[in-house]
């Protein structure tokens, strides 16, 4: 089991918005702007950062719920950077107050879950 995880434990991630993140890459007649499931997947990664830490052996976090705004528009070249803080712990479960900025403003927030596993019992399942 992961070492105990404090209340605070914090975790972030960056990219660069490209073509391939966009609604566009998806359907040519949607606008040119961050995916929400991209800006999802960007959060997940700074979660990941925060509990990983803490795991010890083959244990790794994985998603569990997720709960998200989507606040705003960025456009390609936008640098997001989404950040993780671990609010609670409920038995197995972790739940993470989670964020994402452009190089403006906040474009997304909300909450995810995730719970420690070991991937080898995990990948037995």
């Amino acid at each position: 089991m992961a070492k105990p995880i404090p209340n605070g434990a914090r975790g972030e991630a960056r990219e660069t918005v490209e073509f391939k993140h966009t609604l566009t890459a998806h359907h040519p007649e949607l606008p040119p702007v961050y995916s929400t499931p991209d800006m999802i997947r960007l959060m997940e990664t700074a979660g990941f950062h925060a509990l990983q830490p803490y795991c010890e052996g083959d244990e790794i976090s994985v998603g569990t719920a997720i709960h998200i705004e989507q606040r705003a528009a960025s456009g390609i070249g936008a640098q997001i950077k989404a950040e993780a803080v671990l609010e609670s712990f409920d038995g197995r479960f972790y739940t993470l107050r989670v964020s994402a900025r452009d190089d403006a403003r906040e474009i997304g927030r909300g909450t995810i879950g995730r719970a420690v596993v070991s991937i080898g019992t995990f990948l037995k399942k």
